[in-house]
């Protein structure tokens, strides 16, 4: 009897485990919306995707060059001016402007803001003049569809397009070279100090971290009218739209042969102790 619960209990774990990593995989289309000063009616809105983004806006990056955020820094002075270490690599990727897709439903209005959301319905906001007039030391964020290096370190994204591109699509900052001594394309934390406001900076624990902002697996933006008031930081549902809902992702190759090994070894050992 408490071998055939185990058994149970296995499988019901794997069954949740592909049931979060079906929205945990790279996206390829994102939904994009105009919401009205209420946080709920939609103005206007439509999906694209990458192929679409590629053909038909400006492209963001070469996928040569690489952009870095940067991690929470522990020792010394937490926001690291200077951008000396615990840099987040985000590889040589091409993508579109936030702006850009903006645009397609009617564009932003200073006194707006233009949400970012993933899959699993994280979301970051920002403002009109972060979207709109970047200052060059934070550069256009983008949404990424394109990897063209490894980083070879830290976390692996995958190269090539989205679903190949397994963290994308990504949000990144194509921040400038202007405050690294070394030349690097970084976003620090000291330039998130300078270039965000306040609610929308991000940290782990108590300490500054771009890294955080970098949201994986995006599948839409919206544009709130006035502002968002909702909850910073929390996840977020779909408008539950017909044209803002999004084919499932597929769970990654990997995970489907990891969990499959895991059922079968908990057969075997049901049946050996049978």
């Amino acid at each position: 009897m408490q071998k055939k619960l185990t058994w149970t209990l296995l499988t019901l774990l794997c069954v949740s485990m592909l049931a979060v990593a079906a929205s945990a995989a790279p996206t390829t289309e994102l939904h994009i919306a105009k919401i009205a000063s209420d946080g709920v009616t939609v103005i206007n809105e439509t999906t694209v995707d990458y192929r679409w983004m590629e053909e038909n806006l400006p492209v963001l990056g070469d996928g040569v060059t690489h952009y870095y955020h940067q991690g929470p820094v522990f020792e010394g002075d937490k926001w690291d001016p200077l951008e000396t270490t615990n840099f987040k690599d985000r590889g040589a990727v091409k993508g579109t402007d936030i702006r850009d897709l903006a645009e397609l439903v009617g564009g932003a209005e200073p006194g707006d803001e233009i949400m970012v959301r993933a899959a699993d319905g994280y979301h970051v906001e920002f403002t009109y003049q972060n979207v709109y007039e970047p200052d060059s030391r934070q550069g256009p964020m983008g949404i990424c569809w394109y990897n063209g290096a490894e980083t070879g370190a830290g976390e692996r994204q995958g190269t090539g397009y989205v679903p190949d591109y397994y963290t994308g699509m990504r949000l990144v900052f194509f921040a400038d070279n202007s405050t690294n001594e070394e030349g690097l394309h970084v976003y620090g934390n000291w330039d998130m100090h300078e270039t965000l406001p306040e609610s929308a900076q991000h940290f782990y624990d108590l300490y500054p971290s771009t890294g955080g902002l970098t949201v994986k697996w995006v599948d839409e933006i919206r544009v709130y009218t006035d502002g968002f008031t909702g909850e910073r930081g929390a996840l977020a549902g779909s408008l539950n739209t017909p044209e803002g809902t999004t084919e499932p992702a597929e769970t990654p190759l990997s995970l489907v042969v990891t969990l499959t090994a895991a059922l079968g070894a908990a057969a075997l050992h049901a049946r050996r102790g049978a």
